[in-house]
């Protein structure tokens, strides 16, 4: 198995484990992070965001497969299934990670996935209505910074 195929089968583990400081290890020390909801992140904040997903997990399982990598690219598909704590929902997200390698390290992390589905899942008759909407993902990736930030801000004292 390709190193990098390695980093991103011990990456999906630690996640599967809620482990988010084992998560961590794996990003580059420049590392940037984006999804539908959390859009642009640094290191720092992509670890917070790690951190604080891991840490408020309920009903939370994750499986993952097709992982491939070269020296410069990877992906891997991975689900899902956890309580959306606005909602008390139950969410099954099914998403498509791209990633690039520097150092042995992910440099770079784009996860995909189906909004819209999502949406219906986590905000229900909301989600159904608006969840096509730039209008609805934008109050998502909102209140996705503005609870990151809050998380961050709480761990920093």
């Amino acid at each position: 198995m390709h190193p990098n195929a390695q980093l991103i089968t011990h990456f999906y583990e630690a996640f599967a484990r809620l482990d988010a400081a084992a998560m961590a290890e794996c990003y580059h020390a420049e590392a940037t992070f984006t999804d539908e909801a959390f859009v642009n992140l640094n290191r720092e904040q992509t670890v917070a965001m790690w951190t604080m997903l891991c840490s408020r997990a309920k009903n939370f399982s994750l499986t993952f497969s097709d992982v491939q990598a070269d020296d410069a690219r990877g992906k891997a598909h991975w689900e899902a299934v956890y309580l959306f704590s606005a909602t008390g929902r139950t969410v099954q997200n099914i998403i498509d990670a791209e990633l690039e390698f520097k150092d042995g390290k992910i440099w770079k992390h784009r996860d995909h996935f189906n909004f819209y589905r999502w949406s219906r899942q986590a905000l229900g008759p909301m989600g159904a209505l608006l969840g096509w909407s730039s209008f609805l993902k934008n109050k998502i990736q909102t209140e996705a910074a503005k609870g990151l930030k809050a998380f961050m801000a709480k761990q920093a004292r």
